[in-house]
């Protein structure tokens, strides 16, 4: 017989996943409806320069965080004077990390060898301060797995910004609608935040509520500083090395596998760290929730980044226009580096949620030393190679990851991967069916697009159900009672 508190906890889950799934879903689909009317707006260079800048926008973001927000929803015991005081402090570090991008711009723009990128630097600096301002209330409301008003303001925030982005392309601002889509996203995500959530700032400020975080967040801080750092580094070394049109190709393809990679780890990400963090002290309980997700994860990420692959061409040709063709071998690599990258996250939540963020670090710094051991050889070979070598690293670090897991909740790499494979093989015999449609003699990119979406949705739905795998079965028995209800409802 089921416990309550288990029966309580995965009630929560479903919420939560329901929720968080439709906070990331909307303003994803609004976010992608506009990155590809600006991409058919716009020139793969003027994206290219906004990609010169990201590892410099995404280090001040990191500081913001500094490691706080993980610590604050790990803390059970959080009061009013950590939220206060993490609050204040984010508001300084923000400060600190505008001016200093600020000061750094010419030197940005002097290594790319394009001036253009000191002033828009300048103007993207602003978003480090408008953010600091939403943080807190992002932090509660994830502790609580409270993503229906994150929803809300995510989707107010996707839709106001890309009014902004796309009305200023049309009237021919370039390079700058794309700033002027950013900054107006963080701007709205704040205001809408504060605005729905009723969570003030005490007049309070606490150094030993600070300390008291910074133990377990100092880790996390240094670990998000390598992560962001060696994540935009394929940007930094393409930037500096190839074409800002060859760095547009690059990102671009980038962005459209990660919309299915980010949003689904997003998704479980944000809602197994809390509930995981809950249940700490009993590994059984939290390697059995590990593996549901897991499993879950894959169900649904398996057939996207393999069914991306097979669909690549016609999808970039019908969405984003011949101008983007050059993307699409770098995007059909790139979903191989997606297949494992919620694994990743959901490994790596089972480590921060048993509070061994020195493990966590301790992964990153081998990672990243593999990063550039591997980009050092593969650069001179081209953009393609560079990818490959991102295969090869995402290979490794998964086995890494799974390392620990298997020490401490006693699931490592060869009871995940024997979950796995019965998905994994299911999604690929979907993936050569769609492939194969290639062969046929259509003229129209969007409407072999359209055949391949059909039959390798219902081959992988077909294959899913003749052999029985758990976790579709689950869902497809949910689908079952749902309908059934429904039906009672009307009688």
């Amino acid at each position: 017989m089921t416990e309550p508190p288990l029966s309580s906890l995965e009630n929560r889950a479903i919420h939560g996943l329901f929720w968080s799934g439709i906070e990331r879903l909307g303003p994803q689909a609004v976010q992608f409806i506009v990155s590809i009317v600006l991409a058919r707006l716009l020139l793969p260079e003027q994206f290219g320069l906004i990609g010169m800048l990201t590892v410099f926008l995404a280090l001040g973001a990191v500081f913001l965080n500094s490691g706080f927000g993980s610590a604050l929803i790990q803390k059970q015991d959080a009061t009013e004077v950590h939220y206060s005081s993490v609050f204040y402090t984010n508001i300084l570090l923000s400060l600190v990390a505008a001016g200093v991008l600020c000061l750094v711009a010419p030197l940005i723009a002097r290594f790319y060898g394009e001036p253009m990128l000191t002033p828009l630097t300048r103007v993207l600096s602003l978003n480090s301060v408008l953010s600091a301002f939403g943080l807190i209330q992002v932090f509660l409301m994830t502790k609580r797995l409270d993503f229906k008003t994150q929803t809300k303001v995510s989707l107010m925030a996707s839709l106001g910004s890309g009014v902004v982005g796309v009305t200023m392309a049309l009237l021919g601002f370039g390079v700058w609608s794309l700033v002027a889509q950013s900054v107006s996203a963080t701007f709205f995500t704040t205001v809408f935040l504060w605005l729905l959530n009723t969570w003030r700032p005490q007049a309070a400020f606490s150094l030993t509520a600070l300390r008291e975080l910074f133990g377990f967040g100092s880790r996390l801080l240094a670990s998000g500083l390598l992560d962001t750092v060696f994540r935009n580094l394929y940007n930094v070394v393409i930037g500096k090395l190839f074409s800002p049109a060859d760095l547009g190709y690059y990102t671009r393809a980038y962005t459209l596998e990660q919309v299915p990679t980010q949003t689904l780890g997003g998704i479980v990400g944000r809602v197994t760290l809390p509930l995981f963090a809950e249940i700490q002290g009993d590994p059984a309980r939290v390697r059995n929730g590990f593996r549901k997700a897991l499993r879950t994860l894959v169900l649904v990420n398996f057939p996207l980044m393999i069914g991306l692959l097979a669909c690549a061409r016609p999808l970039v040709l019908t969405l984003l226009t011949e101008k983007w063709a050059p993307a699409i071998p770098y995007l059909q690599l790139l979903c191989i580096v997606g297949l494992l990258y919620p694994l990743h996250v959901i490994n790596l939540n089972v480590l921060l949620a048993m509070g061994r963020s020195d493990l966590f670090f301790r992964l990153e710094v081998i990672k990243k030393v593999l990063i550039v051991s591997v980009l050092a050889v593969t650069w001179r070979w081209g953009i393609q190679a560079i990818i490959a070598g991102q295969i090869v690293v995402s290979i490794v670090a998964y086995y890494l990851n799974s390392y620990y897991s298997r020490t401490i909740v006693g699931y490592g790499i060869t009871a995940q991967v024997r979950d796995l494979l019965p998905y994994l093989g299911a999604a690929s015999a979907m993936g050569a069916g769609a492939f194969a449609l290639t062969w046929l003699p259509v003229a129209q990119p969007g409407v072999l697009l359209l055949m391949q979406v059909l039959v390798g949705g219902l081959t992988y739905g077909l294959l899913c159900r003749g052999f029985r795998l758990p976790v579709f079965m689950d869902a497809w028995r949910l689908f079952q009672g749902k309908v059934g209800s429904l039906r009672m409802t009307r009688l």
